[in-house]
């Protein structure tokens, strides 16, 4: 008896020891982390009907290029620029035709030599509204 116990304990060992030693963690994104965001771009209103948009610069002290492009390609506005971390800057943009326009900013790192793209849609929409009251 005892040593039917014996051995049944040793199997319970080496299946819980195989078990531990051959597991693997399955992870659902397949393991990539997404790295944290080094810019964020806002719009934060207009300036005599132009847009203006500020680009914060969250973790790292680099050297940036901005790019604003239209739908086609064509490229409205580049700057390159040094920024620490935690600056902010501030971009107007100046174009007649901006209203239902979508545009694709380019935001590349020279340090780490990785891009962030933004898009920026904006629509225009007129509202009439027409009210009938009764007064008596």
């Amino acid at each position: 008896m005892k040593t039917e116990l014996r051995n049944i304990s040793k199997l319970a060992i080496v299946v819980l020891a195989l078990t531990v030693a051959f597991t693997t963690t399955a992870l659902a994104n397949g393991g990539e982390k997404e790295k944290p965001a080094a810019t964020q771009l806002k719009f934060i209103g207009n300036v005599q009907n132009q847009p203006v948009f500020e680009l914060n610069l969250i973790n790292i002290d680099d050297e940036y290029t901005v790019t604003f492009r239209d739908e086609t390609g064509n490229v409205l506005f580049k700057d390159i620029f040094k920024g620490a971390a935690g600056s902010t800057k501030k971009f107007l943009l100046k174009s007649d035709g901006f209203s239902d326009v979508n545009l694709n900013v380019v935001i590349t790192s020279k340090k780490t030599n990785t891009s962030e793209i933004y898009t920026i849609n904006s629509n225009q929409i007129a509202v009439e509204e027409t009210v009938i009251s009764k007064i008596k």
